[in-house]
């Protein structure tokens, strides 16, 4: 059972009898491995095109969602689907210990010269591509046309990363974890995220993705959260994370 906040509590769809997935109907290979997994294991999946036109026979089923954003919402929208989603802005509010770098919030409105050279990235995915701003005027250039009022994470600079690995993470359990850019030793990391997540200093969403990376000078640290109805698998194995995409939506 998962209970929303300001809504009443209800159940996540039972894990031995699973609800028909809902993805895009052009997948890449890691999204092919998910509905691999998915038939292997009984469950029906629907690739969509046209996914923005309601098929009255998805309403009447359990269904869980997996793919880009705008599919994600969109369907959600349609049918009625809470997404579990972390909270964009949680790695700002996460302790020196975990993150080993100073992150703030701000709106584009309040950024200064000051603030630079900084590693940037938007609260809402996308709007711009994350990444160092050298200066004012650099950044600037790719925010051009956004509201002044647009949340942003404003983070002092980590180089060089060594690398960066991803977990699917259940009810605190992680439940696989996955080196995609670099190496490093992935137990070191794990025991860190188990630390982690054993500090619970935070709230954490019942189904999620979390990605840390490396430094040989700070060890392993929280890079950031995602969702796991939107995370490509980045090398972990469909098999062992489809409990954490099936919980991820809420069928109200």
């Amino acid at each position: 059972m998962f209970c929303l906040p300001g809504r009443l509590c209800i159940f996540v769809a039972d894990m031995n009898n699973l609800p028909t997935l809902l993805i895009p109907e052009k997948i890449d290979i890691e999204s092919k491995q998910v509905l691999i997994t998915w038939n292997n294991k009984g469950g029906q999946v629907k690739q969509l095109g046209k996914y923005w036109i309601k098929d009255e026979a998805l309403t009447t089923q359990p269904i869980a969602l997996y793919g880009n954003q705008t599919f994600v919402l969109v369907l959600a929208q349609l049918y009625s689907v809470a997404l579990i989603s972390p909270d964009d802005t949680l790695v700002s509010r996460l302790d020196r210990k975990w993150t080993k770098r100073d992150i703030t919030t701000k709106t584009i409105a309040l950024i200064t010269e000051q603030d630079f050279p900084t590693f940037i990235k938007p609260v809402i995915p996308k709007i711009f591509i994350a990444g160092i701003f050298q200066n004012k005027t650099a950044f600037e250039q790719v925010t051009t046309g956004l509201q002044s009022t647009e949340e942003i994470l404003v983070s002092s600079i980590v180089t060089p990363i060594l690398a960066e690995a991803r977990s699917f993470v259940l009810n605190g359990e992680i439940k696989d974890i996955a080196l995609y850019e670099g190496e490093a030793s992935l137990d070191a990391g794990k025991v860190f995220l188990t630390d982690f997540l054993l500090a619970r200093k935070v709230d954490l969403p019942y189904s999620v993705v979390i990605d840390i990376a490396f430094n040989e000078t700070l060890g392993w640290f929280i890079l950031e959260f995602n969702a796991c109805w939107g995370a490509g698998l980045n090398n972990c194995h469909a098999e062992k994370v489809i409990d954490c995409i099936i919980s991820a939506s809420i069928n109200l």
